[in-house]
C-alpha cells in the first residue's frame, strides 16, 4: 500500500497562486514521487477575493485535494497549525501558497524522511526579498537565540516535513497559542535541516506588516524566554542601588558645600523622567506576558470551521481517478464497471442537459484511467458560459 504525504497550504487572498500551486504539486508527485499518494489540504483564512472559489473548483476536479474554510481570520499561526492536526498522511508537509517555499524541495524532504528523520525542515541561507527585511529577520533570530531557553532555529519559517508521530504529539499539547517554530526546537526530535534560497513571491502582495511581525516576535519572546522579566528585576535592583548611592552622595555634598551647592530641579526631573520611562517599558512587557497567559487560560479553539470539502474521500492520488467535473452547461457520465457493458439503460444513461451532454465509452476497459495523469486541472465552467482554464 502506498504511503500518503499530506501537503498543508494555508492561504489568505491567494487567488492567483492556489491553482498553479496545486498543478505544481500534482506534477511533482506524478514525475518524482509516483510511489506515494498525496493529500493536498488548503486552509483558507477568510479570504476576501476569489481564493475560495478557486479552491472549490480544485476540490471538484480532484478528490485528493481537500479544503477547510475558516469562519474568520484566526491568524498566521493558528490556521496552519490546526490544518496540520487535520492531516491524515504518514507525513505532513507545511508550505506557503505564494511559491516562496519551493515545490522542488518536497522530494528532498521525503527522501530524508525515508532515511529515518522524523522532522525535515527548510532553512533559508539567502532570500530574494528586501535586503533590509532579511537583515532585520537575521538580527531578530540572533537576539531570540541568545535570550531563549530553547535553541531557536534561525531562518526557519515552518516550511518542512513532519512525521505523523510528531503530529500526534502536537495534538496532545492542546496549546491555544501554538508557535510551531518553537515547538520543533523544544521537543528535540531527530531533525535534518536542508538549506535553500527563498525565491520571490510568484504573484500578489505579502500580507505581513509591522503588526503581524511584532505579534510573531512577541509570541516567541513570551513563550520561550525568561529574559524580559529577569531584566526587569535586575534593572530595578540596579537602579534602586544607584539611586540610594547618588542620594547619599548628594546629601553629603550638600552638607559640605551648603551655600555653594544648589539643590536644583533639573537633576530631579531628568531622573524622574528616566525612571518613569523605564517603568512604562517594563509594565508593557509585563502586559505582553499577561496577555499570553490570558490567551492560554481562556482555552479558545484554534479555529472555527465554516466548511470543509472532500474529507469523506480517501486521501491520495488514486482518488482522483473517479472524480467527475460537474458543470452547469455540461455533464459527464462514466461507466462504473467495465466488466458489465450491458447494464440496464437507466443505470448507464448520461445526465442530459439542455446545453450539452458528454458521454464516455461504457465498453472501454480503461474507464478508470488516471485523470490526474491525462489532464491538467480545469476549473468548473462559470455561470453564463464563462470558463477559466488553469
Amino acid at each position: 500500500m502506498k504511503k500518503t504525504i499530506s501537503i498543508v497550504v494555508p492561504c489568505y487572498n491567494e487567488e492567483e497562486n492556489v491553482v498553479p500551486l496545486a498543478n505544481a504539486l500534482r506534477l511533482c508527485f506524478k514525475e518524482q514521487l509516483p510511489e506515494y499518494q498525496y493529500e493536498i489540504l488548503f486552509i483558507d483564512n477568510d479570504s476576501s477575493d476569489k481564493t475560495r472559489e478557486k479552491i472549490r473548483g480544485l476540490c471538484k476536479l480532484d478528490k485528493g485535494i481537500k479544503a477547510i474554510f475558516n469562519a474568520k481570520n484566526f491568524g498566521q499561526f493558528n490556521s496552519p497549525y490546526y490544518a496540520m492536526l487535520q492531516s491524515t498522511g504518514d507525513a505532513t508537509i507545511l508550505m506557503a501558497a505564494d511559491f516562496q517555499d519551493p515545490v522542488e524541495m518536497i522530494p528532498r524532504f521525503v527522501h530524508a524522511w525515508e532515511e529515518g528523520y522524523r522532522i525535515v525542515i527548510g532553512v533559508k541561507t539567502e532570500s530574494n526579498e528586501s535586503k533590509i527585511m532579511y537583515a532585520l529577520r537575521s538580527l531578530y533570530y540572533k537576539l531570540i537565540r541568545k535570550m531563549s531557553s530553547v535553541d531557536q532555529i534561525s531562518q526557519f519559517t515552518g516550511f518542512g516535513l513532519y512525521d505523523q508521530g510528531f503530529i500526534s504529539v502536537m495534538k496532545s499539547l492542546d496549546d491555544p497559542t501554538p508557535f510551531l517554530r518553537g515547538i520543533v526546537a523544544e521537543l528535540g526530535y531527530r531533525r535534518k535541516d536542508i538549506p535553500y534560497t527563498q525565491p520571490k513571491r510568484r504573484a500578489g502582495v505579502t500580507h505581513n506588516n509591522f503588526y503581524t511581525l511584532y505579534d510573531a516576535a512577541m509570541l516567541s519572546f513570551t513563550s520561550y524566554t525568561k529574559v524580559g522579566l529577569r531584566i526587569a528585576v535586575f534593572f530595578g535592583g540596579i537602579c534602586a542601588g544607584l539611586s540610594m548611592l547618588f542620594g547619599l552622595l548628594y546629601l553629603i555634598m550638600k552638607l559640605i558645600w551648603w551655600d555653594r551647592f544648589p539643590a536644583g530641579m533639573a537633576p530631579m526631573l531628568i531622573g524622574m523622567l528616566f525612571l518613569g520611562s523605564v517603568q512604562i517599558f517594563f509594565i508593557g512587557l509585563l502586559g505582553e506576558y499577561i496577555l499570553s497567559i490570558n490567551q492560554r487560560v481562556m482555552k479558545r479553539p484554534l479555529v472555527v470551521e465554516e466548511e470543509r470539502l472532500n474529507f469523506s474521500e480517501q486521501p491520495g492520488q488514486d482518488a482522483c481517478e473517479n472524480s467527475v467535473l460537474e458543470q452547469p452547461a455540461q455533464a459527464v457520465s462514466e461507466d462504473s464497471s467495465s466488466k458489465q457493458p450491458e447494464q440496464d439503460a437507466g443505470e448507464n444513461s448520461a445526465l442530459e442537459q439542455p446545453a450539452q451532454a458528454v458521454s464516455e465509452d461504457s465498453s472501454s476497459k480503461q474507464s478508470g484511467q488516471d485523470v490526474c495523469e491525462s489532464s491538467s486541472l480545469e476549473q468548473p465552467v462559470q455561470d453564463e458560459s464563462s470558463s477559466e482554464e488553469v
